[in-house]
């Protein structure tokens, strides 16, 4: 017996190595397991094969049957040992080389794990070196040789088999080889070697794949599926090598699907394998897709090469299928059917794809995949169609089905995707479900999905109309429903396109008669299956048909309103406020009304009045307004005693009529009855507690939503599951506010907010704050790991499904709210938010309707980015500050967000005017933005020290100011902030409450003034350093500003010009300063031409011919306020701007041509004196002269010039220097003092003619004799008597008549004209001037003037072509006074004298022509300063004051009375007024065309009274 050295090696074959004595030779070797040379074991073994370097080679014994050697033998072979050499241990080597292959278990060699390698002795070194530096392919390789030409047999074929009884001795050991696709660990260790063994075999071309494959595939139930997987992975037989060498390619496929069914299943329970699991389920669809949808170019190849597309894609319909069919089933979640479908879905992703897209695989894909799930057993017919698309929207469709479109749609565009679509439902019978599904996914998660549908719906429906083809038609109206039931935000309402392709003439169905017959069947065919909604939409907005064809569309609404019957709904009950739009459930009309009402409270709120719907219902729809309507809305309540919108709502309808008083009565009486009851009704406060839950337990529902998406936003892999939760939000939000899906967001056109007061009910307040809240929040979330620019579209989509039409009001009553009255105590991250919801909001504002911000309304309505811009306030510190932090955030949000587009593309979310807001609060507030910029700084963004906690606003600011993008926008001319604009922003700035010192804001001022705008060039929003033009702009801008009615808040006349707003005056400061900058400039050197007029008269012109003319109330309203506007600002300048200065080497008169222009034009309208203007602008005007006087060689002379000129050109100043001639002569006398000179004789001429006034009218006065004579003109004598007699009574004018001198008929004349002036300031303004007063004076100088028998007609037809005094009275009077002087001719018609009138040939054309004038003034409706006050005696109804119907009734009555007594030559010159007027008052004309005609009989009896005048003047 031999004795064993060392320990056991490997199994019993390591044991056969090792047994040397004992035997005479070694016994064959079976088939056992050998030892591993690479193991220390192996390498024990080896050394004792070597140990005796003098025993023979056993194994080279040629005898057969290896036959024993004897004792003696071996020990002679051990005598014959031969010397050690190199020859000696290369046989030795060989020798043991030669026993291992011979006596090694290559099956279990193969299956051993290479273990760490302890520390090796120069032995182990030596083997290593022999195995090919650790390799232990080389040894087995030989190994497999020998053996293979023992048997022989390939050794590729023996190697292959060999390895693959060792791959599934590995599977084998699997736990659960049914369920089994992944290795446990010690699993994977065994097949890394063996692989890797393997690997060596094929290098060294000692391996055939093909029997590998064939040996697997027979016992292919053993083998798991990540085995194969790594024998892709490691390349050693790809999986479409294995795959294809199955020889039945169903039996594989089946196999494939089990096992990845299995896979998908065991990747969604929770084991430590899912990494593993997730990477071969991506790469299995990666290798699926590549090579079941690879393109093939050129001829096909055979059968054979083609059965690995043929496997890929039948592995992939068949996972498509048990998809689709586990999702119809309704599985629960839990089930292992279900979790194997998520996974396997989820799998459909770019990360999965990316690689491969290049291929246009992925795309082929998609393409194959939408097809076969769009035609998946089209089992469902149109009917049932129609019947059941509302529950398959977006939101109630399984969120594994919307997931797989949405993942299939990221390979194609949306033109691709809507192109498909149409092919398919043209060639396919397809699943309805699945196909309105899909187009419910489309138009949700492209944005510009909406036209693609658009246009696809009009190419079918031209198609159906012109074919008339039937199917076509179902598609269209099953499509544009579908796309409708997601909403306004992403397609139009079905409402309305019913309406834009049938409701008029362009429609295809007026193209002929088989058009509209092939309409009205198809339709006709619908009703059994259609909801109501869609049969009320086509009652109430039907196609457009010719009279003729009417009986078509009759029948059709007969048809319809008989299938509302039998769904028992009336269309009498319909809501005012209900969309039909949807195929929602019909409201009970009870409970429709509810909604009605509140829908029309809202309204009111926001709009003031009530709204079109009830006015029309209470019209049109009578049985639901009043049965339904005003039941709801005046259900008994305790009305609150701060009466609210509900009850401001009832008062109106009760003004209006629309409440019957009966029902009014009982509802105050059972309010009264409700406020009585202690306690209040429990059923009530039941239901009320009931409701509350119900709105809190939707608020949590919606909370719970928006917390979900905020999830995803801090997930950047899971914006692909934006659009859904989005939808899920959508849904939840309408919950929440209470709203079916019938509540329609097209109804609200325009958005009327009241800003002072804009108001939101609770639930509303609630749902907003929810909605900003999660907005702020997600936008902090995302940009915690991205900028703006890399967060994706999350932002805009959150925008338009939360955002839309019907919340649009109040979302931004809300915004109103925080911005405007609370902007500056909200946070640094509410900031954020509601600056990029603004963007974002102006990113969608064309799909978005105007808001119209009130009271007082606009002009027009403002877009959305426009309304963002009037809610920044620049009044205050705190309101600066909040200006600029939103500014800075909403720009540098836009700049970061849309930085890879073009500047068009995202400064259009944003209005200029903000823009402009924020260059006038950096260079106000920081003085660093005011220096040129010589560096810009383009490495930092301004959105990062905003996310960062504390926004550092400063920073960021001038960080934005810097950048260069920003700096190239400013460029642009429309975001330019020019002088103008600097100006305006100025002006709101309240000093009381600025930032700035008085000192700081001054210099401020002088900066941006001197040093910025001045300067700058006009393309650039400067003045080209023109200061004239610097001053027109200011003037511009200071009266716009005052004119503005949002700052009027003021009571006296200079309040009311400075706006109500102190900042005006230190930007009227500045004016000061700058005009007399201007005065100061170079005078004009001799014969050298005039410069044109002063600025100020150039603004006044311009801005005048841009009023409104007429003489309505509000135009004359608003151009006296302008007026008076002008007026302080010529008061607050030199008046030297009025007269202008004369040429210092010539005495010539001053310019005041412009200043003469304004008074006779404008400032004579406005004389609350009638005749003559205000103190203040008299006085300011002769201030002006005396300083012109000052500067001129003779002052005297330039003095009697102006005055001179004064009578001819503007009378009216010297009126008025009559008028206030004890105020003025003093300053006169004082000022002319100083030139050493004696008075002008002009003035001279004024003090006379004062004198004259004074003396005549004088109790003091003893005789006759020493009453100056009056002077020329007798105008100026007449206007001092008229005002000496305002203020002397009327008695010293009866005195001073007598004391006249004859002859005075001119001044009597224009004397009784300037009374006449007096007589109607009383009717305009009579607080001001007495009636009665008036009218005695009138009377007294009309009693003079007949005595002296002069006439006085020619006063009533002055006209502007008239010479002389003519011309001269009407420059004195206003133009309102001249208008009304047919009030004035028969308000004295009690006193005139008739007989002599009757015989002045001129009185009837007078009489008729003032009779006709005021039946004007009546239908124009100037007459009603006339109307008779309330407290005014009987002496003053009897003098004339009756009203104007009495006054109109009484010339009437005189008129007839008097054309029979009128001369024949009183006819003549009538001809035109009756020919221009006649109309008027038909009797009267007829009467006197009667007399004029020579029948001269006597007129009928003429009915009086103020009806008939009415009727007439009608």
């Amino acid at each position: 017996m031999g004795r064993q050295i060392g320990p056991p090696a490997n199994g019993e074959a390591a044991r056969t190595a090792s047994q040397w004595g004992g035997s005479a030779g070694l016994q064959p070797m079976r088939r056992q397991r050998g030892p591993d040379v690479r193991s220390c074991a192996g390498r024990r073994a080896l050394a004792l094969a070597m140990s005796g370097s003098g025993v023979p080679d056993a194994a080279s014994d040629p005898r057969p049957g290896g036959c024993r050697r004897t004792w003696a033998e071996l020990l002679a072979g051990r005598a014959r040992r031969p010397e050690p050499g190199p020859e000696r241990a290369q046989q030795v080597r060989a020798a043991a080389a030669q026993l291992l292959r011979r006596h090694l278990d290559l099956s279990r060699l193969l299956l051993e794990v290479d273990d760490p390698r302890p520390a090796q002795p120069p032995l182990g070194r030596w083997v290593d070196q022999w195995v090919d530096r650790g390799s232990p392919g080389a040894l087995i390789g030989s190994t497999f040789r020998d053996q293979a030409s023992q048997l022989g047999v390939p050794v590729a074929v023996l190697s292959s088999q060999t390895v693959a009884s060792s791959f599934v001795q590995i599977c084998e050991t699997c736990a659960e080889p049914s369920r089994g696709v992944l290795l446990d660990p010690e699993q994977r260790k065994k097949l890394s070697s063996l692989l890797e063994i393997a690997g060596h075999l094929l290098a060294n071309s000692m391996f055939s794949r093909l029997s590998f494959c064939q040996e697997l595939w027979k016992v292919q139930e053993s083998l798991l599926l990540e085995a194969l997987w790594h024998l892709h992975v490691q390349n050693i037989v790809s999986l479409q090598e294995l795959l294809e060498s199955h020889t039945d390619m169903q039996a594989v496929v089946a196999w494939l699907f089990r096992k990845l069914r299995c896979l998908c299943e065991q990747t969604e329970e929770s084991c430590q394998h899912t990494d593993i699991a997730r990477t071969m389920l991506s790469g299995f669809l990666q290798i699926f897709v590549l090579k079941g949808f690879q393109r093939v170019l050129g001829p096909r190849r055979d059968v054979e090469a083609e059965r690995m597309p043929q496997i890929a894609s039948a592995v992939l319909q068949r996972m498509l299928l048990f998809a689709l069919e586990t999702l119809a089933a309704g599985v629960q979640e839990e089930s292992s059917a279900h979790k194997a479908v998520r996974c396997w879905l989820s799998g459909f992703s770019g990360h999965t794809f990316h690689s491969i897209v290049s291929t246009g695989s992925p795309k082929r894909f998609s393409r194959h995949t939408l097809t076969q799930m769009l035609t998946h057993q089209p089992v469902l017919k149109v009917s049932s169609a129609l019947q059941m698309q509302r529950d398959w929207s977006f939101a109630r469709t399984h969120p594994l089905l919307t997931g797989l479109y949405r993942r299939l749609f990221m390979f194609l565009s949306p033109e691709e995707l809507v192109g498909h679509l149409e092919e398919v439902l043209e060639t396919h019978e397809v699943n309805w479900q699945h196909v309105l599904s899909c187009v419910s996914t489309l138009v949700i998660c492209f944005p510009g999905a909406q036209q693609l549908v658009t246009d696809w719906v009009a190419r079918l429906l031209a198609r159906a109309f012109e074919s008339f083809d039937l199917d076509s038609m179902v598609t269209v109206f099953l499509v544009v429903r579908q796309a409708a039931l997601e909403g306004p935000s992403v397609f139009l309402s079905y409402a309305d396109w019913f309406r834009a392709s049938f409701g008029n003439s362009r429609g295809h169905h007026c193209s002929s008669k088989k058009a509209l017959v092939f309409l009205f069947k198809f339709l006709s065919d619908l009703v059994p299956f259609e909801a109501p909604r869609y049969l009320q939409v086509h009652i109430l907005h039907p196609p457009l048909v010719p009279s003729k064809y009417r009986s078509l569309l009759t029948d059709y609404v007969s048809l319809a309103k008989t299938r509302l019957a039998d769904l028992k709904v009336s269309m009498e009950n319909m809501g005012l406020y209900e969309d039909l739009s949807t195929a929602g459930d019909i409201i009970e009309p009870h409970s429709q009304a509810s909604q009605d009402v509140e829908k029309a409270i809202q309204v009111f709120e926001h709009t003031g009045k009530i709204p079109v719907a009830v006015m029309e219902a209470s019209i049109f729809r009578r049985p639901y307004y009043v049965s339904h309507f005003l039941p709801a809305l005046l259900t008994p309540r305790v009305i609150p005693r701060a009466p609210d919108s509900r009850v401001a709502f009832i008062e109106s309808l009760k003004r209006a009529d629309k409440i019957p008083p009966s029902l009014y009565s009982t509802y105050h009486q059972a309010c009264s009855a409700a406020a009585e009851k202690t306690p209040a009704d429990v059923s009530l406060v039941m239901e009320e507690e009931a409701e509350a839950g119900r709105v809190e337990g939707s608020l949590r529902l919606l909370t719970a939503a928006l917390r979900e998406l905020r999830a995803t936003m801090t997930d950047p892999t899971q914006y692909d599951v934006l659009s859904a939760q989005l939808a899920v939000v959508s849904e939840r939000l309408r919950s929440a506010l209470g709203l079916s899906e019938e509540d329609s967001s097209s109804e609200v056109s325009k958005v009327q907010l009241i800003v002072p007061a804009s108001k939101l009910d609770q639930r509303e307040q609630q749902v907003v704050d929810l909605l900003l809240t999660s907005f702020c929040q997600n936008l902090m979330a995302a940009s915690n790991f991205a900028p703006p620019d890399r967060q994706g579209s999350w932002a805009a989509r959150f925008v338009t499904s939360t955002c839309g039409r019907t919340l649009l009001p109040a979302v931004l009553s809300r915004l109103c709210q925080l911005l405007r009255h609370q902007g500056p105590s909200l946070s640094a991250s509410h900031v954020l938010g509601l600056a990029a919801l603004a963007v974002h909001l102006g990113e969608s504002g064309s799909a978005l309707p105007e808001v119209h911000v009130g009271p007082p309304a606009p002009a027009r309505g403002l877009s959305i980015p426009e309304f963002f811009n009037s809610l920044l306030m620049c009044g205050s510190k705190e309101s600066l500050l909040f200006c600029l932090k939103f500014c800075t955030a909403a720009i540098s949000y836009s700049v970061c967000k849309f930085s890879s587009q073009s500047c068009d593309a995202w400064h259009s979310c944003l209005s200029p005017g903000l823009i402009k807001k924020f260059q006038f609060v950096v260079l106000r507030l920081f003085s660093e933005a005011r220096d040129p910029l010589y560096a810009e700084d383009t490495a930092s963004s301004p959105w990062r020290p905003l996310c960062l906690p504390p926004a550092d606003w400063q920073r960021a600011a001038l960080c934005l100011w810097r950048q260069r993008a920003f700096q190239e926008l400013l460029k642009k001319k429309e975001f330019h902030l020019t002088y103008r604009d600097w100006v305006q922003l100025e002006l709101e700035v309240h000093p009381e409450v600025d930032s700035l010192s008085d000192v700081e804001r001054r210099d401020f001022h002088q900066w941006a003034i001197r040093e910025h705008f001045l300067p700058k060039p006009s393309a650039a929003g400067g003045c080209d350093g023109d200061l004239e033009t610097a001053c027109t702009i200011l003037v511009d801008v200071l009266l716009d500003f005052c004119q503005s009615s949002t700052r009027c808040d003021a009571h006296s006349e200079k309040d009311l010009a400075l706006g109500g707003c102190t900042g005006s005056r230190d930007v009227f400061s500045r004016l000061q300063e700058m005009a007399a900058d201007l005065e100061q400039g170079p005078v004009v050197a001799h014969g050298r031409a005039p410069t044109r007029g002063h600025f100020l008269f150039g603004v006044f012109c311009r801005r005048l011919q841009a009023l409104a003319g007429g003489w309505g109330v509000a135009s004359h309203l608003q151009r006296q306020r302008e007026l008076l506007t002008y007026k302080w600002i010529l008061l607050g300048l030199s008046p030297s701007i009025l007269v202008g200065s004369p040429r210092a080497e010539q005495s010539t008169a001053p310019d005041c041509t412009e200043f003469f222009c304004l008074v006779n034009s404008e400032l004579r309208n406005i004389c609350s004196h009638g005749g003559a203007l205000t103190h203040d602008i008299t006085i300011h005007f002769f201030r002006g002269l005396l300083y012109a006087c000052s500067r001129s060689r003779d002052p005297a002379l330039t003095a009697d010039l102006t005055l001179t000129a004064c009578q001819t050109e503007c009378p009216l100043v010297l009126t008025s220097a009559l008028l206030w001639w004890l105020r003025l002569e003093p300053e006169l006398q004082c000022w002319w003092g100083r030139f050493q000179s004696p008075p002008p004789q002009e003035l001279q001429r004024l003090r006379e003619a004062w004198q004259f006034a004074s003396r005549l009218l004088s109790s003091d006065t003893e005789s006759s004799d020493t009453v100056p004579p009056a002077l020329s003109p007798a105008w100026v004598s007449a206007a001092a008597l008229h005002f000496a007699t305002q203020q002397a009574g009327k008695g010293s004018l009866r005195r001073g008549l007598e004391r006249l001198r004859c002859p005075r008929e001119e001044l009597l004349v224009v004397l009784f004209f300037f009374s006449l002036m007096g007589l109607l300031s009383s009717h305009l303004t009579p607080h001001a001037v007495d009636f009665l007063t008036a009218l005695d004076v009138c009377a007294e100088i009309l009693g003079c003037l007949k005595k002296r028998k002069v006439s006085w007609l020619p006063l009533f037809q002055l006209t502007e072509t008239d010479a002389g005094l003519g011309h001269i009275l009407l420059r004195l009077a206003p133009d309102q006074h001249i208008r009304l002087l047919p009030v004035a001719f028969y308000s004295l018609l009690s006193y005139f004298d008739e007989d002599a009138l009757l015989q002045d040939s001129a009185f009837l054309h007078v009489a008729v022509d003032m009779y006709l004038k005021l039946l004007g003034l009546f239908v124009a409706g100037e007459t009603g300063a006339l109307s008779t006050p309330s407290g005014r005696s009987q002496e003053f109804q009897a003098g004339g004051r009756g009203g104007p119907v009495g006054l109109i009734t009484k010339a009437r009555l005189f008129l007839l009375q008097s054309i029979p007594r009128c001369p024949r030559k009183s006819f003549s010159n009538l001809a035109e007024l009756l020919a221009t007027r006649g109309d008027c008052d038909p009797e009267v004309s007829a009467a006197l065309l009667s007399r004029q005609q020579g029948a001269g009989l006597s007129p009928e009896p003429v009915p009086t009274g103020p009806a008939h005048a009415l009727h007439l003047c009608k």
